[in-house]
């Protein structure tokens, strides 16, 4: 069966194992129920997921020119410390910067290959740890705007990971350790202001992904070079999808490229 549309972060049902949907215009594939048969990708052209043209993706599934004008493409999405919106401040489009800002945040924990500190909006839990391949995680504060949660991530960052080793995480090279005394020996770090906001009764969340086999050495998959590939599918994990051969395509990463995907 072939289904066409265009790549964006695949949505997910958190589950045992989580289940995994590719959602186009017209049409959605479950991958979990894909798992074990034969895949062609086929790339056909680009579409910004901001202005819809045919234009080459330049970051996050923009073109360039969306990519320094889009407001969902502001500097404040990747750095938190430096969202505006809660002293009235533009940066790109203030109205749509208030709607995201300005609700809860949730500062985690989450393992993936390694312990790591990080931002999400509160709605965007679980999707987040999910997202990043995480096999457990855990809160630590929630706050009620982005720039308060993006200097609390600064001033852990000193102390713990921020970055995924994403083949790590793909490959399940993985130790299970415990979060609750990771936040527990954090909180001294975490800035004044923030300190009301500590959660200080909360468990772990353990996180299944649907693998049948893991990549011994990981060979990443890139449309650019390669826009036709075909294997059959081993795996979902983070964003990743994993076919035999110890290949991976990272379905985010590729998000704008307008692809054919054809299930045998």
């Amino acid at each position: 069966m072939l289904y066409e549309g265009v790549l964006r972060k695949m949505r997910t049902e958190l589950g045992s194992p989580i289940q995994y949907f590719l959602v186009f215009k017209n049409d959605f594939i479950n991958f979990n129920q894909v798992l074990n048969k034969k895949l062609k990708l086929e790339f056909i052209k680009f579409e910004c997921l901001s202005c819809g043209r045919d234009r080459k993706i330049y970051r996050q599934g923009f073109c360039q020119n969306c990519f320094y004008e889009s407001p969902s493409a502001g500097d404040w999405i990747m750095k938190p410390e430096l969202s505006t919106a809660h002293l009235n401040k533009e940066d790109r489009d203030l109205e749509y910067e208030k709607k995201v800002q300005l609700q809860p945040h949730i500062v985690y924990l989450a393992n993936s290959s390694n312990v790591k500190v990080g931002v999400t909006r509160k709605a965007q839990v679980p999707t987040r740890w999910i997202d990043q391949g995480a096999h457990e995680a855990i809160e630590i504060v929630e706050v009620p705007n982005r720039y308060l949660a993006g200097i609390t991530e600064v001033a852990l960052k000193n102390y713990v990971g921020d970055k995924t080793n994403w083949r790590k995480m793909l490959q399940n090279d993985i130790e299970d350790v415990n979060l609750v005394e990771w936040r527990e020996k954090l909180k001294n770090h975490i800035p004044d202001e923030v300190m009301e906001y500590f959660i200080t009764s909360n468990t772990e969340t353990n996180l299944e992904f649907p693998v049948l086999q893991y990549p011994e050495k990981v060979k990443s998959l890139n449309l650019d070079k390669t826009p036709s590939f075909e294997g059959v599918l081993k795996g979902i994990k983070g964003q990743y999808l994993i076919f035999e051969d110890n290949i991976v395509f990272n379905v985010r990463g590729s998000e704008g490229y307008f692809v054919g995907i054809n299930i045998n």
